[in-house]
């Protein structure tokens, strides 16, 4: 079987949270019903099943030796970089055949601000774009990677340029601060009327829980739930995708 497209193979981090594969598993479905004519399976680094490693062997048994690798991840990383392209070479250098390339992750992209602001919509129809006496906390997982930060740090200001939010600022569960509570109290010291918080992760779990945890802590006036299988999502999934199809030659699977 190895006409036709290749396989979208989506790889999410994993969690032993069960709820994290629950949102893996209903953005997978979504994708498919957005693109019928496209392979998508996916599979988890750790924490859950199944593997990456057991998906591709499952798609190489199967006569699928063309796969498009798309990492469900926000930011470029140290799982973009390291984890994932180890994953995947290994895989490639001991399945005959495999071939796999491997997307760039779905952030930065606009897309992901309309994502963002249908979550504060859901939780608060009061949270609007444009309002100046609003201010946002950005809370993001946290990385250790000074690169990674700068581009969330660019990536709220773009944000706040384009929604007209009085202030946006980064807020981090974990490796760094400040803290999802302390982003809150500085904007409430800043002056902002109203503080609203957006999960800027895609799943539940610990990382997700310590956000919320923050926000209800510092009391924040709105609490977004986190992206999910927001329709975005998918149709950045398929974009990345597409534009793997389009390159002429896999690219290496390094960082």
């Amino acid at each position: 079987m190895t006409g036709g497209p290749p396989t979208l193979l989506i790889v999410a981090h994993g969690s032993r949270d069960a709820r994290h594969a629950a949102t893996v598993d209903a953005l997978a479905a979504r994708v498919r019903a957005r693109a019928p004519g496209v392979p998508v399976a996916h599979g988890f680094l750790d924490f859950a099943a199944p593997r990456v490693e057991t998906v591709l062997a499952r798609l190489h048994a199967a006569g699928r030796r063309r796969v498009v690798a798309l990492p469900l991840l926000l930011n470029r990383a140290y799982h973009a970089t390291t984890d994932i392209p180890a994953v995947l070479a290994a895989e490639q250098a001991r399945l005959p055949g495999l071939r796999v390339r491997q997307t760039e992750v779905l952030g930065p992209d606009p897309l992901l601000f309309s994502a963002l602001e249908r979550r504060l919509a859901e939780a608060d129809p009061g949270t609007r774009v444009g309002r100046s006496d609003t201010g946002v906390v950005l809370a993001s997982a946290g990385t250790s990677d000074p690169a990674a930060r700068a581009a969330l740090e660019r990536f709220a200001a773009r944000w706040r340029a384009s929604a007209g939010w009085g202030a946006v600022v980064s807020g981090y569960a974990s490796a760094h601060a400040p803290d999802p509570a302390q982003a809150v109290r500085a904007l409430r010291a800043a002056g902002l009327g109203r503080v609203v918080v957006s999960p800027y992760v895609i799943a539940p779990g610990r990382l997700p829980d310590r956000i919320a945890a923050g926000a209800r802590e510092a009391g924040s006036d709105v609490l977004a739930p986190v992206l999910g299988a927001a329709p975005e999502l998918a149709e950045l999934l398929l974009r990345r995708y597409a534009g793997a199809r389009r390159l002429r030659r896999a690219p290496a699977l390094v960082g």
